[in-house]
């Protein structure tokens, strides 16, 4: 059985993305067959993959208008048992051109019911949002993986978040579980840093992951060389924190 899981957050600036493309790279490294959806028209994950993504003739906006072109578009990467349904900047005008379309929220998951079968796991990029991207992302996702970054106005953050989430679960997808919460920007020397993670701790005492991801020069690094921190620096803090929290998100939920 495919797990999709939506990488999502409302604020910006978390690790969002870094944390979709590393935790995609991870489970490939783990010989899952994963594919990374990039749904975000900044188009970062399929930047930091090393496509360019206005280069490109089909991507995920092309899927949304044809979706019987979703295989076609999907691209193998460098990386063997990853593969990626890129972005464009065209993708931005999808929201208007869904807008007035029926079941609308729920155009993705009809394209990944048809694809999903070719998959262990799908990691779906969300634009920092609550757009029709979004809500299409976790209508078709299974689980919610929510980057925190480790700072006092995150924290607010999270609570519209969850407030959204409890939304989506209660109008448009019941079977939405919270996969877990992972800190991000990590700096073990900073007091906010550990206050914060007690904080979440204290409130989601299920749902934050034992990993946080350090602040790490390697992970700035390795998007604008077209890598995975893992395919970049496999021996850095980042790469290894990547591998664990994979390991730990198959562990929490074992494939069927």
């Amino acid at each position: 059985m495919t797990r999709i899981i939506a990488v999502a957050n409302q604020k910006g600036g978390v690790g969002k993305t870094t944390t979709a493309i590393s935790l995609a790279a991870a489970l490939a490294i783990m010989e899952r067959r994963t594919l990374l959806i990039d749904c975000d028209p900044q188009a970062n994950a399929t930047s930091g993959l090393g496509f360019g993504a206005d280069t490109l003739s089909r991507h995920l906006y092309s899927v949304l208008l044809n979706p019987e072109e979703a295989m076609q578009s999907v691209l193998p990467t460098q990386v063997p048992f990853l593969f990626l349904l890129p972005s464009c900047s065209n993708l931005a005008g999808a929201e208007l051109e869904l807008v007035n379309s029926d079941d609308r929220e729920f155009v993705l998951k009809k394209i990944l019911q048809n694809i999903g079968n070719h998959f262990d796991y799908i990691i779906l990029d969300c634009p920092p949002s609550l757009g029709l991207l979004t809500l299409n992302a976790l209508c078709a996702a299974g689980e919610i993986l929510v980057p925190l970054q480790s700072e006092f106005f995150a924290l607010e953050g999270l609570v519209k978040l969850f407030r959204s989430y409890e939304q989506i679960r209660k109008r448009l997808n019941p079977t939405l579980a919270l996969l877990g919460i992972v800190l991000t920007m990590y700096d073990a020397r900073n007091r906010l840093s550990r206050q914060v993670q007690e904080e979440v701790k204290r409130c989601f005492p299920e749902h934050l992951f034992p990993v946080v991801i350090p602040r790490n020069i390697r992970l700035s690094e390795a998007p604008s060389h077209g890598k995975s921190i893992l395919h970049y620096d496999i021996k850095s803090k980042g790469a290894e924190a990547y591998l664990q929290l994979a390991q730990e998100v198959v562990r929490r939920h074992p494939l069927r």
